[in-house]
């Protein structure tokens, strides 16, 4: 019997069974790390994207075009291959293209080789696009300092807070601060003008931010002359740091038209300077007259 009732207790389902629930959960783990190898592995891959497929995306954070250096980077390329891959996001905004992460040189170079683009690409929305974007101009360590601070207003103008800006940069708030109100003061047309400027570092940037205050905006571009950024750059500090011409003084002149002397005029005195060697005695005559003279002005005014 004991026998007997042991296989139908073995046989016969319990009315309470006994909890089951650790194998599903070991099963969902299993899957879910499949999964995100997977995912893992995709974003890892390199896959080859045809270049007009490629849109631009994210902020500006270079000043200077520079298609003679693109130009360049497209030749080695030709030479070499792209030996780096770019990384690109999905267009949220189209499908099947594809946006830049970073890498715009690259895929400008490949733009003018008409050849497809090896590129990572990755699942982002703006905020990861802006933080990568950054992150990987500062490990590059390329991008001068008014590059930065100008990406920093980019970020900042678009609504990004500072939080993200120091992430992207990877620089903390007080540096962020200073470098924002460098940028706030130099005028964009300014900042065009002049380029990257990557040997001018923010001490100097500071200096020019400091004297271009309330000064006119052409004026400045105008003085932006030189082949390289950095020589626009100095062109533009002397021009504001040079020093104000005088104000040329009037010249007293005689009735016959010879020049007799100078009038200085200040603020609260006017002073004729009178050459004695030119006067010929008129410098005496008058000082003599003075109150004669004084007179018949006053007598012009009807005083």
């Amino acid at each position: 019997m004991a026998r007997k009732d042991l296989l139908k207790g073995l046989l016969t389902p319990s009315a309470n069974p006994p909890a089951l629930s650790a194998q599903p959960r070991v099963t969902k783990g299993a899957i879910g790390a499949v999964s995100q190898s997977i995912a893992d592995l995709r974003n890892r891959s390199v896959i080859e994207v045809p270049v007009d497929m490629i849109d631009h995306a994210g902020l500006r954070d270079r000043l200077d075009e520079d298609p003679d250096g693109i130009a360049l980077l497209a030749e080695s390329m030709r030479e070499y291959g792209q030996q780096v891959p770019v990384l690109l996001r999905h267009s949220p905004n189209t499908e099947g293209r594809y946006e830049i992460v970073y890498g715009r040189r690259r895929v400008a170079a490949m733009k003018l080789l008409n050849q497809p683009v090896k590129a990572m690409v990755r699942e982002l929305n703006d905020r990861d696009l802006i933080v990568a974007q950054g992150q990987e101009n500062t490990a590059r360590k390329d991008l001068s300092f008014i590059e930065k601070a100008n990406f920093a207003r980019h970020m900042r103008d678009s609504g990004f807070d500072r939080k993200v800006i120091c992430d992207a940069l990877q620089i903390d708030k007080t540096l962020i601060s200073r470098m924002l109100s460098i940028a706030d003061a130099i005028p964009p047309a300014l900042l065009t003008a002049i380029g990257a400027a990557p040997g001018i570092g923010r001490d100097r940037w500071l200096t020019l931010a400091t004297r271009i205050k309330d000064m006119d905006v052409p004026s400045l571009v105008g003085a932006a002359k030189g082949d390289a950024s950095d020589a626009r750059f100095e062109a533009v500090l002397t021009h504001v740091s040079a020093p104000p011409k005088p104000a040329e003084r009037p010249v007293l002149t005689g009735a016959d038209g010879t020049p007799l002397g100078e009038v200085t005029r200040g603020a609260r005195t006017t002073t004729l300077n009178i050459a004695r060697d030119k006067a010929n005695g008129f410098d005496d005559w008058l000082v003599a007259n003075m109150d004669r003279l004084h007179r018949d002005w006053l007598s012009g005014r009807g005083e």
